[in-house]
């Protein structure tokens, strides 16, 4: 009985990993906009929306392959995302930070509406399962290894890009000082229209994973919206690590505390702990210094 209750816990923690690695995708973009342009997009989470309606569409309407129809989403969803910047960020940069919010937030609600209207609030799949991975007793949904196989490269190739490239190098420091910018002698319009397309593309690449798992409908971005941007408060907002660090924390305390009691529970538990930590260090795990 002990050795099943162990497999099956172990079971629970390797879970936790694998969706620790969609979360840290989805918190890497949100995070990667933050540090840079110092504006929270609420509406993140639907441009994910946007981008598995796409997948969804041109896969089952239009015929396309979904290796074509995923990456055509993901390029749609980094041009939303600079022309979200442009038209609707860019003109509040200077505006009070809940005047921010409260523009983000109406792009969400509008984002929500149109899908509505143009979609229907059905559940919609691409018709696509991935068979599961069985070892022993332990069960691993096929999607979710892909997912955590593609997050963890996206993210090793980001970390790279931010190392050893001048635009990125750029972009680390930016994301510490904004005052380093005449210095560096960088174009702050170009900085930030290359952040935007790059936390869209993120955005885009988040739903190519979670359309392999999820049915998309108007609302779907409701289920990791509000999830992302409190591992985004957890690590630190604009911190990446920090992120990535809040987004396997949290990921463990939803999968082992569902396995004790139940998944609801498991969200329950770490949304306890997030208060926790924000009575103990308001500035987040990892806080970003200014």
């Amino acid at each position: 009985m002990d050795s099943i209750f162990d497999i099956f816990l172990l079971e629970a923690v390797l879970n936790g990993v694998l969706l620790g690695g969609l979360l840290a995708l989805l918190s890497l973009g949100l995070n990667l906009i933050f540090g840079v342009i110092d504006v929270v997009w609420i509406c993140y989470a639907e441009l994910v929306m946007i981008g598995m309606y796409g997948i969804w569409w041109l896969h089952t309407q239009q015929g396309l392959p979904l290796p074509l129809a995923m990456a055509i989403s993901i390029s749609m969803v980094a041009a939303c995302g600079v022309l979200l910047h442009q038209y609707v960020v860019s003109p509040v940069l200077s505006a009070e930070p809940i005047n921010q919010l409260l523009v983000t937030g109406g792009v969400l609600f509008f984002l929500q509406a149109f899908a509505t209207v143009l979609f229907g609030v059905e559940f919609r799949n691409v018709g696509f399962r991935m068979p599961s991975l069985n070892l022993g007793e332990m069960s691993f949904s096929g999607a979710r290894l892909v997912a955590f196989g593609v997050a963890v490269a996206a993210i090793g190739g980001m970390w790279w890009f931010l190392r050893n490239t001048y635009l990125g190098t750029a972009i680390r420091a930016i994301s510490q000082d904004r005052g380093v910018m005449p210095l560096m002698g960088v174009n702050a319009r170009q900085i930030y229209t290359l952040t935007s397309a790059l936390g869209g593309g993120f955005a885009g690449l988040a739903a190519c994973l979670l359309v392999l798992q999820y049915d998309v409908h108007p609302a779907i971005g409701l289920t990791f919206g509000p999830l992302t941007f409190l591992i985004c408060v957890l690590g630190g907002l604009g911190n990446l690590i920090g992120g990535l660090v809040a987004a396997f924390v949290f990921a463990q305390f939803i999968s082992v505390g569902g396995f004790f009691l139940q998944l609801e529970w498991g969200y329950v538990i770490a949304f306890v702990f997030f208060i926790a930590v924000m009575f103990w260090k308001p500035e987040g795990l990892l806080s970003k210094r200014r």
